[in-house]
């Protein structure tokens, strides 16, 4: 140890270079910075040095340290390891040294100097060595990632270094240095803040690498943490450290969870709360106005806070106050760090039901806020609140008091713009239903009786309660009573009238204790007088004895002093505890009742509170039911799987309203989206494959039970939607043979069920069969005998649905792809088709309304399955056929043909059941039908079958024949082709041209059967005056587009005949059956049915809602398929957005949003139903037309799109006609996101509609348009733009356009309007207007005449000349006396459109 200090003392610099540059005479000054070459020589004398020296060898050699430090990147990676090592043992000896020096007391000042030097630079260039490794492992970090981005392993030299290994030790080093008592160093103060900054930096250097996050470096982590405690702990490091951290904080987002850690370790083991406090405190006193523009900032901030209040969120609730101002400010972020931190502390700290009242407080204060954040301006914040409150709804940490406050908001969030906070706000609701501490059954309907029941109790336990409490009235309550009537009695006697006469004398009792109690009994008695008197005589008789003294001291006052012994008399509680007793026994009064406690009440009124409550909640959950079946078909995925997650807890906890929803979600199981099927498959899963049950058969019972209760009045579509579910489940497996067993048990009637549930039990076992087809095959003589046989009459839907489980083998037996069998087939002899038979002629001459539908189950079933159907058909057409003759016959015995009406026989004497005919119509139709089906189908895939096997045999015949046998084939084979006439076209063309050709030139002539049936059908058609039943009605026109659907010829030339029942007809069943035919008519024969395209439209404004909703399908289908082509008159769907009835708006709403997954569908069509639904004489409402445009206009999300909407709507100004045209334009302006060049392009066309701004809306439109466009731009060339326009708009408003110089053209047209454009670009067709349906229908007795094709120019006026005399066509009701021809509703040949050019050109190129 030298014996005297160095002249000179080291300074810790600020940077390195300023150990170059002399501070002061007695600073150390680094003399000369080495070379690179010279380093390892100096090193070598710097080891050698420390051998004899010790770590104090640093005082004459850290120039060459220094100068190592200076050149650290140029040097190679030896030379540094060996001066990191070096300098390792050199602290790590000086660390022991200083263990015993600090000891001594007797520590010499030179002594104390020297260490302290010698302590500094040894400090000074290991802090700065492991700085300088950790920059280059950093470095050497972004080196090592390949280029997919993936970290290579950590490559160690070639003598075994690696960094990340040698910096733990190191850490352990400082901490155990800094452990050592070295303020006895700086003579007892304070430690310099330099050198302790100069340690801790190190740790700071090595956090700020992202890989310290990484679990593997733990150890590392904690080793940091303590080293910064005993800083923090030992030498005061809170200020530098707060700022610090907060620092890091802020520029890199991987330290927030890291210090979040380490200040809760200070916070827990080293007791340094108040570092919380300073953190929180600094990042609470940040401008919130800054934190919105450090976007990275801010989310270390809020990751920190998070992860602080997770951990230690009592000692952040204590200083929480300083982070509430944040909630104001703009950063989301930073608003939903704190609200998450408040949810912390209620989970973890504010909970249960000892609280204390300040922490009561605490939690009303944070539940209020979190409630008032539900409605917060960002929808991210909204989305964190209800996860926050799902959290501690789950956790059970509500109070039950918020339960309908909470509940509430929720709903009222369901119909938030944020499709996130619509899914959170569903979970949170589905959250409130699992853990509500009501019941487990949340019906409406349960609960109202109860509560009705507990409420009228508690009403009578209140009345008895209050009779109870007036009777016990308090002394002091009956004195105020008594007060008044009291003092005008003493008055009166003391002060007594001329004439009044003394009353009978009372005497005072021996002692004033008897006296006063007599006193009390008089005036309980209300006999005032007397008890004034006797209070007078004992206030004379026991003078200055108690209770008659006057206290009062009012000797003047006899009044006063009389009042004041009679108040302490009565109310004195000494002398009531004395005569209370007497004065109770004496009454009537019963003491049981005051004693009584009011338990009970209280009781009673928790149980009717906690109804009221469950019933509250109950009403709730029904409400967001609707809102979120609603839902279920958003474009949003996760909305839609939250929504079907939502109905099944609903339905689990018994609210009955759920099942509905359950049923809407049917149709989602033929989602294109596999999450959205899959969800499905789940949902019910969870509801009806998890039965309850302590045996296999009571499981079954109960799964066959609730599937059969969804069977109960369920429509087509949820059948068919249940059948892809359950053969979906029964290919899985998940349907166990139990189940099955079961429900030929109850269809047998082996097991005791009823009817329905027997009819249940066949349509399951019918959709299982679609999964598993040996299900029913291997049954199929039970269904037949049990359910087809002569008992067949008596339950006829029985036996269609055993017709439809059936009908399961002939769907699954399709051929699969690339084989060539047979298809499944029975033989005519069968006894399935023999039952069939009998049934259907049997129940032929029965009137009952379930044949029609077996009927036609029973014919599809024959010409599935049977061999030869035709034939089986057309036996069954004739046996019906002769029995409606026979009962034709039956009066007078006469011969008629099959196609002769009965009621047109003369006379009147034969007669015929108006059911016969309809079922005689119903089966003919059904024939045709399947007939056309059989052949389109079976027929053809057969036909092709047979060739593929032919050319198949033919394959092999070549290979194994030989050339002269191959030659002889093929000549086979073509006399084969041109017998069969495939010559000169493909066999499968000639296949289908085949079938066509049998179809329109074989089935409907004169040989065949269907053809004698023609007239009966027509002639029904063509008087519905005559034939007025409904049901023949309907069943006459569906036969009549069956039959059409048979043949095109025959189609052709009925079309009109079809068309005007559709338009004329007064049953709305005719005209929805007829609409249904046209729809499936116009798929079969487009070119025959696009002339009469605008009347399938006209039926979308049916009065009947029926029938709209039909034409509504129909139409969605034909336009969605291409099958009618789509402009103008699609207007007629968008009016359908303001039906009356929900479910037609439903329809059109579906058929937008697919219709707007087509290229630009609805952009190319906007204007045109603009332009139609603000036409004053066939439009709709103002009101009602902003509705269907702001639908509408939500389907527009191109930018492109919108610029050329506001392109197309400027010009359209010029074509309006009324001030409500210029007013809806307008209005659809401000639909429209307009963007800078769509305001271009209104600059551009600004002429257009200048003349318009006179009117004060559309004045107003076009500046809420551009004010909406200001708010959004920051480009100022874009607001001086905006500017220019508000001016014009202001200018032409006020003053009118200036037409020199707004629009620079030479003058206005006469009358201030617009110029017309050019005459060809405007071309107007008179008549293309349709009118509307309550114009057209006005009069039911008028003409109908079909609108004409579009027509040249120069044959227009020839078919306007001959249009006046075409003969009126009526409908005529009277069955007597009308002639035949005027009860024919055909229209004539000239009134029936062109084939070559529809109507729907001419309506669609009107002028608009």
């Amino acid at each position: 140890m030298p014996s005297s200090p160095p002249p000179w003392e080291f300074h810790l610099p600020l940077a390195p270079a300023d150990l170059l540059r002399s501070g002061g005479p007695a600073q150390y000054v680094v003399q000369e910075v080495l070379s690179p070459a010279q380093l390892a020589g100096q090193l070598a004398e710097f080891r050698g040095a420390f051998q004899v020296q010790g770590p104090l060898a640093i005082l004459q050699h850290f120039d060459t340290l220094y100068s190592l430090l200076h050149h650290f990147r140029s040097i190679n990676a030896a030379l540094k390891e060996d001066a990191l090592e070096l300098m390792v043992k050199v602290v790590s000896r000086h660390s022991s040294d200083l263990s015993s020096i600090l000891d001594n007391l007797d520590l010499n000042p030179s002594d104390r100097t020297t260490h302290l030097n010698a302590l500094k630079m040894n400090c000074y260039v290991l802090t700065h060595l492991v700085e300088a490794f950790e920059i280059d492992s950093c470095k050497s970090g972004l080196a090592g990632l390949d280029p997919n981005g993936k970290s290579k392993k950590n490559r160690t030299t070639g003598s075994g270094f690696c960094w990340e290994e040698e910096r733990q030790p190191l850490i352990h080093l400082l901490t155990q240095l800094l452990q050592l008592n070295l303020r006895r160093l700086w003579c007892g103060l304070v430690v310099e803040e330099e050198f302790i900054s100069l340690v801790t930096g190190s740790c700071y250097r090595i956090l700020e690498k992202p890989s310290i996050s990484h679990q593997k470096h733990r150890a590392m982590r904690e080793a940091v943490m303590h080293l910064l405690a005993v800083a923090l702990t030992h030498y005061d490091h809170m200020l530098s450290a707060t700022l610090k951290i907060t620092q890091m904080v802020q520029h890199f987002e991987h330290v927030a969870p890291v210090f979040a850690g380490a200040v809760s370790l200070w916070a827990t083991e080293y007791g340094m709360k108040s570092m919380v406090g300073e953190l929180l405190r600094e990042i609470g006193q940040k401008c919130p106005q800054d934190l919105t523009r450090d976007a990275s900032g801010v989310k270390g901030y809020a990751a920190f806070l998070t992860e602080l209040a997770e951990q230690i969120p009592a000692i952040v609730l204590s200083n929480m106050s300083v982070l509430l101002h944040h909630l104001d400010g703009e950063s989301y972020v930073m608003r939903n760090a704190i609200l998450t931190a408040m949810a912390e502390m209620l989970l973890q700290v504010l909970s249960g039901d000892q609280l204390e009242e300040a922490a009561r407080g605490a939690r009303d204060q944070f539940l209020d806020t979190l409630q008032a954040h539900l409605c917060d301006v960002s929808g991210f914040v909204r989305s964190r609140v209800l996860q926050l409150f799902t959290r501690i709804v789950q956790q059970k940490a509500l109070p039950l008091a918020r339960f309908q406050a909470v509940v509430s908001l929720a709903v009222g969030r369901l119909q938030d713009r944020s499709v996130t906070v619509v899914k959170n706000a569903i979970q949170l609701l589905a959250a409130f239903l699992s853990n509500n501490p009501f019941s487990c059954k949340l019906s409406c309907t349960d609960l109202a009786e109860p509560l009705k029941k507990e409420t009228q109790k508690l009403q009578e336990l209140r009345d008895k309660h209050t009779a109870t409490t007036a009777a016990l009235i308090t002394p002091e309550e009956e004195w105020e009573a008594m007060q008044p009537e009291l003092r005008a009695t003493i008055h009166q006697l003391l002060h007594p009238l001329q004439g009044e006469e003394e009353e009978e004398t009372l005497e005072v009792e021996e002692t004033a204790l008897n006296t006063a109690e007599r006193i009390i009994q008089l005036l309980r008695k209300l006999n005032y007088k007397h008890a004034v008197r006797l209070t007078e005589m004992a206030v004379c008789h026991f003078h200055g004895m108690e209770p008659f003294t006057n206290s009062l001291g009012l000797e003047g006052d006899k009044e006063t002093m009389i009042l004041g012994i009679l108040r302490t008399l009565y109310i004195d509680s000494n002398l009531e505890n004395n005569i209370q007793q007497p004065l109770h026994s004496s009454g009537d009064e019963d003491p049981v009742i005051e004693e009584q406690p009011p338990s009970e009440l209280v009781k009673q009124e928790m149980l009717v509170q906690y109804l009221q409550d469950a019933h509250s909640f109950s009403m709730k959950i029904t409400e967001a039911l609707s809102m979120v079946s609603r839902m279920m078909y958003e474009s949003s995925i996760s909305v839609v799987q939250e929504a079907i997650e939502f109905f099944v807890t609903v339905l689990q906890f018994g609210v009955p309203q759920a099942l509905h929803g359950v049923q809407r979600m049917l149709p989602l199981i033929w989602s294109k989206e596999p999450g959205i099927r899959e969800t499905v498959l789940s949902a019910y899963r969870r509801l009806y494959l998890s039965p309850s049950g302590d045996s296999e058969r009571a499981r079954a019972e109960s799964l066959v039970q609730s599937l059969s209760l969804l069977m109960v009045d369920a429509s087509l579509g949820t059948i068919q939607c249940l059948e892809e579910i359950i053969s979906e489940f029964v290919q899985k497996d998940e349907i166990k043979p139990p189940v099955v067993h079961l429900l030929w048990e109850q269809f047998t009637e082996k097991s005791q069920c009823s009817v329905l549930e027997r009819c249940a039990a066949v349509m399951l076992l019918g959709m299982m069969a679609r999964g598993k087809p040996e299900i029913v095959g291997s049954n199929l003589d039970v269904l037949v005998m049990t359910a087809l046989d002569e008992k067949v009459i008596e339950d006829y839907r029985l036996a269609q649905e055993v017709c439809s489980a059936i009908s399961k083998l002939a769907s699954s037996n399709k051929p699969a792809e690339g084989k060539n069998h047979a298809p499944f087939r029975l033989p005519q002899t069968h006894q399935l088709f023999r039952h069939l038979s009998e049934a259907v002629t049997t129940g032929f001459v029965q009137p009952s309304t379930l044949w029609i539908p077996f009927m036609e189950s029973a014919i599809t079933l024959i010409y599935q399955l049977a061999e030869g159907p035709e034939e089986i058909c057309a036996q069954i057409l004739q046996c019906c056929s002769q029995q409606a003759l026979e009962r034709v016959q039956e009066p007078q015995g006469v011969e008629t043909e099959p196609g002769t009406s009965p009621s047109s026989i003369p006379g009147g004497a034969n007669t015929l059941p108006t059911f016969l005919l309809t079922h005689l119509l119903s089966l003919v139709g059904n024939v045709a039908l399947q007939q056309v089906v059989h052949l389109e189908r079976a027929v053809s895939a057969e036909l092709r079958r047979r060739r593929v096997l032919g050319e198949e045999q033919e394959a092999k015949k070549h290979v194994n024949s030989t050339k002269e046998q191959s030659a002889k084939s093929i000549e086979n084979e073509t006399t084969m082709e041109e017998d069969l006439g495939l010559v000169g076209a493909s066999a499968d063309d000639t296949e289908a041209e085949l079938i066509r050709n049998i179809c329109d030139t074989e089935l409907l002539d004169g040989k065949q059967l269907l053809s004698a049936f023609i007239p009966l059908v027509l002639k029904i058609c063509n008087n519905p005056g005559l034939y007025n039943d409904p049901a023949l009605s309907a069943a006459a026109a569906l036969a009549l587009g069956k039959l059409c659907m048979v043949s095109a010829e025959f189609c052709d030339s009925h079309l009109r005949l079809l068309f005007t029942m559709m338009e004329k007809s007064t049953l709305p069943g005719v005209r929805s059956n007829l609409m249904i035919a046209a729809g499936d008519l116009a798929i079969r024969f487009p070119n025959l049915v696009e002339p009469w395209t605008p009347h399938l439209y006209a039926r979308l404004r049916d009065p009947c809602p029926g029938v709209r909703q039909t034409a509504g399908l129909v139409m969605t289908h034909l336009i969605l398929k291409d099958m009618v082509k789509v402009k103008g008159q699609v207007s007629e769907m968008a009016a359908l957005l303001i039906d009356p009835e929900e479910e037609i708006v439903g329809l059109a709403r579906n058929f937008f949003s697919e219709l707007s997954n087509k290229d630009n569908a609805i952009y190319n069509l906007l204007p045109d139903i603009i332009s139609r639904l603000s036409d004053p004489d066939c439009g709709v409402e103002e009101e009602s037309f902003r509705t269907i445009m702001r639908q509408l206009f939500s389907y527009i999300t191109k930018d492109k799109q919108t610029e050329g909407l506001v392109e197309k709507l400027c010009q359209r100004f010029r074509t309006a006609r009324t001030e409500r045209q210029y007013r809806d334009l307008s209005h659809c302006l401000t639909l429209l996101p307009l963007s800078e060049r769509g305001l271009r392009k209104m600059q551009d066309n600004f002429d257009c509609f200048a003349d318009k701004l006179h009117d004060l809306a559309v004045y107003n439109c076009f500046l809420a348009a551009l004010g909406r466009l200001h708010r959004s731009v920051t480009r100022p060339e874009t607001k001086a733009l905006i500017e220019e326009m508000e001016q014009k708009f202001h200018a032409c408003h006020n003053h009118g356009m200036d037409s020199t110089e707004v629009l620079k053209e030479p003058q206005c047209q006469e009358g201030g309007k617009t110029p017309l454009p050019e005459p060809g670009k405007k071309r107007q067709i008179a008549g293309s207007c349709r009118r509307p349906m309550s114009i057209a229908n006005r009069d039911a007795d008028s003409s109908f005449i079909t609108p004409q094709g579009r027509v040249s120019r120069r044959c227009r006026g020839a078919a306007l000349r001959h249009s006046s005399r075409k003969p009126a066509i009526t409908f005529s009701s009277d069955e007597e006396n009308s002639p035949e021809d005027e009860l024919c509703a055909e229209l004539t040949e000239d009134e029936t459109p062109s084939k070559v050019t529809p109507i729907s050109r001419a309506s669609a190129c009107r002028a608009l």
